[in-house]
C-alpha cells in the first residue's frame, strides 16, 4: 500500500513538475495563462455541457458540477500547498460556503412552502378552477401566461411554469401549436415574473443578499418585465388556433390546512423583508424564522388531524358526501420534515457546485479577466446586454454569481438593468432556463428545443423592448 502511494506521488510530481520544484516561500504566479489553469476551464465546460445535455444523459445536474468543483479546489489546494499558502485557499473556500449557506437556507425555507402548499392541494385547487371554466385557446393562452407571470414572484418560476403546463397538456395535448405556443409564453412569463422579485428567481435572490439592490427597488423592473412578457404573447396570440379545447372536469379539495400555510408564507416573506430593511440582518435569518412558523402549524394540524377526520366523516355521512367519503382513506398528518425532504436537493446541491466552480475560477483571476473586458473595455450597457444572451446559453445562476464576485462598480440602473437581463435572457432559447428545460420534458415532445427557437427573434424583440423601457423610465439611476 505505502509503495502503491509512493508511485501515486511520483506520478503526480511528473504531471506537475513546476510545482513539485518550489519552495514554500515562493509567490503564487500568474494562473490565468498556465496549463493548470487551463484545465480548470476544461473542466468547468465539460461540467456544464453535461448539465446542458441533462435531459439526453438522464444525469442529474448536480452531479457534474459537484465532480468539477472538487476537482477544480483540489488541483487550486495542490498549487497553493506547493507555495506554502494553504491558508488563502482556505480563507477562500469558507467565504464561498457562507455565501452558499445563506442562499441554501434561504432556498431551502422557500422550497419547503412549495412543498407543503403542494401536498396540501393549493395548486391542484387552482389547477381545477381553470379546468372548470371553457375557456378558448386564446383566453387559456393568456390566463396560463398571466398566472405564471403573476404567481412566479412569489413561487419559483420552476414550479409555477409545470403548474401552468400541466393545466395546458390536460385541455390541448392534442393541439400541437397551442401547446407549443403556451409553453413559450409560460417560460417567458415565468422567468419575466421573477426577475422583478427577490423571491422570483434564485438571480434575484443573490443580488438582494449582496445588497447591491434594496428589496423596493426591484419593484422598479415591474414594468419592463411585464413588456418582456406582453410583446412576444401578443404576437403569438394571431397564431393560435381560434377553437375550443375538449374539457375535462377535475374536482380537487384543497386539504385542511392549504389557505393558512399560503398565509404563512406570505408572513415569512414579510419578516424576511422587515429582518433586512428594519434590523440590517441577512433575510436567511427571516426565512428561517418563517419555517418555525410552518413546524409549529404543522403540528398543531397533526395534534388536531384525528379530532378533524372524525368531525369531516359525520359530516359527510349526514349530507351522504360519497366523494369525500372515498377520498377519507387517502388523508394523513401534515409533516413539515417530509416537505424539507422532498425540496430540490437537486438544484440545491448543483447551486454547490455552481458557486464552488466559479469561486475556484475566481481564485485562479478568471474573473477578474473577463471583468477587466467587459466591464472596463465595453459599456456597462453592452457589458449587461450580454449578460442576458450569455444567460440563454448558460444557466443565468452562473452567469450572475460571476458578475456578482466580480462586483463591478456600477450604478443602481445598471445592476437593476443585469438583474433583468440575466432573468429574462434565458427565455431566449428552451435550454436557457430551468422553466424551459422542465417544460420540454413535462410536454412530452410537444414542446422542443426547435420549437421554441423559431419564436426566438419575437422573444428577442421582447427582450430588447424591456431594456429600453427600463433606461427609459428608470435613466435617472444611471
Amino acid at each position: 500500500m505505502k509503495h502503491a502511494t509512493y508511485q501515486i506521488l511520483v506520478f503526480l510530481s511528473l504531471l506537475f513538475p513546476k510545482l513539485c520544484l518550489a519552495s514554500d516561500s515562493q509567490s503564487i504566479p500568474t494562473l490565468t495563462h498556465t496549463w493548470y489553469g487551463y484545465i480548470a476551464i476544461a473542466i468547468f465546460v465539460m461540467a456544464y455541457a453535461a448539465v446542458i445535455c441533462e435531459e439526453k444523459l438522464h444525469l442529474h445536474k448536480s452531479k457534474p458540477v459537484l465532480l468539477g468543483a472538487g476537482l477544480i479546489w483540489g488541483m487550486i489546494g495542490w498549487v497553493y500547498a506547493q507555495h506554502g499558502q494553504s491558508d488563502v485557499v482556505e480563507q477562500a473556500i469558507e467565504h464561498n460556503l457562507l455565501e452558499y449557506a445563506e442562499l441554501l437556507l434561504f432556498l431551502l425555507v422557500a422550497m419547503t412552502y412549495i412543498s407543503a402548499m403542494e401536498e396540501r392541494g393549493v395548486f391542484d385547487r387552482l389547477q381545477s378552477w381553470m379546468l372548470q371554466k371553457d375557456f378558448q385557446f386564446r383566453t387559456l393562452f393568456w390566463v396560463t401566461g398571466g398566472l405564471a407571470f403573476i404567481i412566479s414572484p412569489i413561487a419559483d418560476n420552476l414550479t409555477t411554469a409545470l403548474l401552468m403546463c400541466a393545466v395546458v397538456m390536460k385541455l390541448g395535448a392534442n393541439n400541437q401549436r397551442f401547446v407549443n405556443l403556451s409553453c413559450i409564453n409560460i417560460v417567458v412569463a415565468a422567468n419575466a415574473g421573477g426577475a422583478f422579485s427577490p423571491f422570483g428567481d434564485i438571480t434575484t435572490l443573490m443580488v438582494w443578499q449582496a445588497g447591491d439592490v434594496q428589496f423596493s427597488q426591484f419593484f422598479l423592473l415591474f414594468i419592463p418585465s411585464l413588456v418582456n412578457f406582453m410583446i412576444p404573447a401578443l404576437i403569438m396570440t394571431y397564431f393560435l388556433p381560434n377553437e375550443h379545447p375538449t374539457v375535462i372536469h377535475h374536482h380537487h379539495e384543497m386539504k385542511r390546512g392549504g389557505t393558512a400555510i399560503v398565509g404563512l408564507f406570505l408572513l415569512t416573506i414579510l419578516t424576511s423583508v422587515s429582518f433586512h430593511s428594519l434590523l440590517g440582518l441577512p433575510p436567511v435569518i427571516g426565512m428561517m424564522l418563517g419555517l418555525a412558523y410552518l413546524q409549529f402549524y404543522g403540528f398543531y394540524l397533526r395534534i388536531t388531524f384525528h379530532q378533524a377526520i372524525s368531525k369531516r366523516k359525520n359530516q359527510a355521512l349526514q349530507e351522504k358526501d360519497q366523494t369525500t367519503l372515498a377520498a377519507m382513506g387517502n388523508m394523513v398528518p401534515f409533516d413539515v420534515f417530509q416537505r424539507i425532504a422532498r425540496a430540490e436537493w437537486d438544484t440545491l446541491l448543483f447551486f454547490y457546485g455552481v458557486v464552488m466552480c466559479v469561486g475556484g475560477l475566481s481564485l485562479l483571476g478568471y474573473l477578474s479577466l473577463v471583468s477587466n473586458v467587459m466591464y472596463s473595455q465595453w459599456s456597462p450597457m453592452s457589458a449587461n446586454i450580454m449578460v442576458g444572451v450569455l444567460s440563454s446559453i448558460i444557466d443565468n445562476i452562473p452567469v450572475m454569481y460571476a458578475v456578482l464576485t466580480m462586483d463591478p462598480a456600477m450604478s443602481l440602473g445598471h445592476w437593476l438593468l443585469v438583474t433583468l437581463t440575466a432573468g429574462v435572457g434565458g427565455s431566449l432559447l428552451s435550454i436557457g432556463s430551468a422553466a424551459g428545460v422542465a417544460l420540454m420534458g413535462a410536454s412530452k415532445g410537444r414542446y422542443t428545443f426547435a420549437g421554441h427557437f423559431k419564436w426566438t427573434p419575437v422573444i428577442l424583440l421582447g427582450y430588447l423592448a424591456s431594456i429600453a423601457c427600463h433606461v427609459l423610465l428608470n435613466h435617472a439611476l444611471f
